[in-house]
């Protein structure tokens, strides 16, 4: 069963849900007690819990030597025992294969992750890809395919950086052999559910071409060409191998879920399709071979069922758990035993053992014990009008028991740009909100899930359009009276870091002041230090974001580093030494002309740290600063702020 195990596509989208009492200046909620910082920020206590193919045991993700690692206990004991000993970085990405751990890890945060394998006693721990600067990804782990225990296909850039060549590799031995002889620099592969790779792809950044095959020693003949705007986003093939289902945006704005011919090369089937919003993904059974769920986000996460068995299993779910959401996975190869995870947008996470045979469950463990239901800001779905009329979605978290009127906010954008902010439990801003910030986040345009015309809305137009829809929220926040005109920051990273960068360059007068973590300065620069593996896309990019050439007056326009006299509020800013896709000169080109200008810009730069701080150390370091600025420049009085 693998109907709450999403396969994501960009990202979702969500609907609208007006904001209840936004208007309201009174609250019944007492007055939320100060949370210490490390509470949000370490590592959670027992997360990521997943059950062995046999359904004999079960693992999960816990502190162990300073950093995350993952345990494994029987389903009938309490304990858990480690069997990863990591103590340089925290491991995120793990999975059962027979009765072995598999798991990524990179170094320093360069994101080139190598595949390690280790015994469920932790007793035998290989390094099966150790190459250096070669990244890795586990393309299909065979799991449901007859005498292929011991195997699974990865990917790798070994042969050349910028494309990625198909292995299978012995998961005890590390012996690894070519699939194909990828002589076509094809750049992602798909696999029927005997796990034959039987669809490749290829892409000139602009257009995507996929190519099909109908048995392993066939070649590959072209099936059919999209341009980037087009979304053929392979889930997986029809249980017979013979077709596919695919979610597409051709032919419609919203990208629904079809069933596609290969034979006749053309669509034949409507699975699904949602007036509002794009999909997020389809789930199926292994076991029953039937189609479980397709996944969309209006407000929050949902889905429409396809099967009743499915459907009857998540319905005693909510019953079980009224007032959170819930999500069932983990599952074995049989089917009958799951994880099941609950929460909400302020409970992280409470995780249950589920037996399907009985109906009974047993509360596994919390993610973060340590942090009170009942101290939590609620997170409320908001709309407003941009400038130019369009609808824009978001997110408000109002700080618990305080009047909503007149308070210091937080504007908080996005990273991608394409993609989307998601209602949930959210540290970040549940910090915020708990020192006193109301916090705003806001899918503008360019943002993915709400179809395929809001999300070319963005295209060039980085500073732009895509900028105002942010200012726009902050108009929407004094229109309602609950901001302080005199006291809005602006924080984000990726993306966000950039837009943070033009939101004090662009409109100096708007914030007063901002965070940038791992933000994007100068589009020039950004474009030249892309990874090798991004090569493909960049024709893409040019489209759009710019062509460096045909339109560099565009992105001189839109890179903020050539305004940093604009600048007039506090900056600070952040960022990884080893960071692949934002380069560290991107923040130290703004850092040196601020200084000249004697501007007030504080700078933290971590040397074992790429795309975001994933250490704990570092995370809390980083936090501890930025509650630190945001006391002195944000939460200080009206009066002072004037001065």
């Amino acid at each position: 069963m693998k109907f709450f195990q999403k396969q994501l596509l960009t990202i979702a989208s969500f609907s609208i849900l007006l904001l209840a009492g936004c208007k309201s200046k009174t609250t019944n909620e007492e007055k939320a007690p100060l949370v210490p910082l490390e509470d949000f920020f370490k590592n959670a206590d027992k997360s990521g819990w997943q059950i062995s193919p046999d359904g004999e045991s079960i693992s999960y993700l816990s502190p162990h030597m300073g950093h995350t690692n993952v345990f494994v206990r029987k389903i009938t004991d309490s304990v858990g025992t480690p069997v990863t000993h990591d103590s340089v970085r925290n491991i995120y990405n793990y999975q059962w294969k027979g009765n072995r751990i598999l798991y990524l890890q990179d170094v320093g945060g360069d994101e080139n992750y190598q595949l390690f394998s280790v015994s469920m006693d932790g007793k035998d721990q290989k390094a099966l890809t150790p190459f250096p600067k070669v990244r890795t990804g586990i393309l299909n782990d065979l799991r449901y395919v007859p005498g292929k225990e011991k195997e699974i296909l990865i990917t790798m850039n070994k042969r050349d950086a910028r494309f990625f060549d198909p292995y299978s590799i012995n998961i005890e031995t590390g012996e690894t052999k070519v699939v194909y002889q990828n002589d076509k620099n094809f750049d992602s592969w798909f696999t029927d559910h005997a796990g034959v790779i039987r669809i490749a792809s290829k892409t000139d950044g602009v257009n995507t071409t996929f190519y099909h095959r109908a048995t392993e020693t066939a070649p590959f003949d072209s099936l059919l060409t999209t341009n980037y705007k087009e979304s053929f986003a392979i889930q997986f093939f029809t249980f017979d191998n013979k077709n596919l289902y695919v979610a597409t945006n051709i032919g419609r704005d919203k990208t629904a879920v079809v069933e596609y011919d290969l034979a006749a090369r053309k669509e034949i089937k409507e699975i699904y399709t949602n007036p509002d919003y794009d999909v997020d993904g389809l789930g199926y059974s292994p076991k029953r071979k039937v189609l479980e769920a397709v996944y969309f986000t209006s407000w929050k996460s949902e889905e429409h069922f396809l099967d009743k068995e499915a459907e009857a299993d998540y319905n005693k779910m909510k019953e079980k758990f009224k007032g959170y959401e819930i999500g069932i996975y983990g599952n074995n190869n049989e089917e009958d035993k799951f994880i099941v995870w609950t929460g909400n947008d302020k409970m992280p996470s409470k995780f249950y053992f589920y037996d399907k045979k009985s109906g009974d469950t047993k509360f596994l463990a919390e993610g973060r014990p340590w942090l009170k239901e009942g101290d939590m800001a609620s997170m409320k779905a908001v709309e407003y009008k941009s400038r130019d009329g369009l609808t824009i979605h978001g997110y408000l978290t109002l700080p618990k028991g305080v009047e909503a009127k007149n308070l210091p906010v937080v504007i908080n954008p996005h990273g991608g740009p394409w993609a989307r902010d998601v209602w949930g439990f959210n540290n970040e801003v549940q910090f915020l909100a708990n020192r006193g910030y109301a916090v705003l986040q806001m899918n503008f345009r360019g943002s993915t899930g709400y179809g395929k015309e809001f999300w070319l809305k963005g295209n060039k137009q980085w500073g732009k359009t895509m900028q105002d829809d942010i200012s726009d929220g902050v108009a929407y926040l004094i229109k309602e009276g609950i901001a302080d005109p005199k006291r809005v920051a602006i924080y984000g990273a990726s993306y966000g870091g950039y837009a943070t960068l033009a939101g004090i360059t662009f409109t100096p007068d708007l914030y007063c002041c901002a965070v940038d973590y791992v933000g994007v300065s100068n589009m020039f620069t950004f474009m030249k230090t892309i990874p090798p593996y991004w090569e493909p896309y960049k024709a893409m990019f040019y489209e759009m974001v710019g062509d460096p050439v045909k339109d560099s007056a565009l992105l001189a326009a839109a890179s903020p580093v050539f305004f940093v006299d604009k600048i007039k509020v506090p900056l600070f800013i952040a960022q990884g030494a080893n960071d692949p896709r934002v380069n560290k000169a991107e923040s130290d080109q703004v850092v040196e002309a601020l200084k000249k200008r004697g501007i007030e810009v504080e700078y933290m730069v971590k040397d074992d740290e790429g795309h975001g701080f994933a250490n704990e150390k570092n995370s809390i370091d980083f936090y501890t600063a930025m509650e630190k600025f945001f006391a002195k420049h944000l939460a200080r009085l009206k009066e002072e702020v004037k001065k």
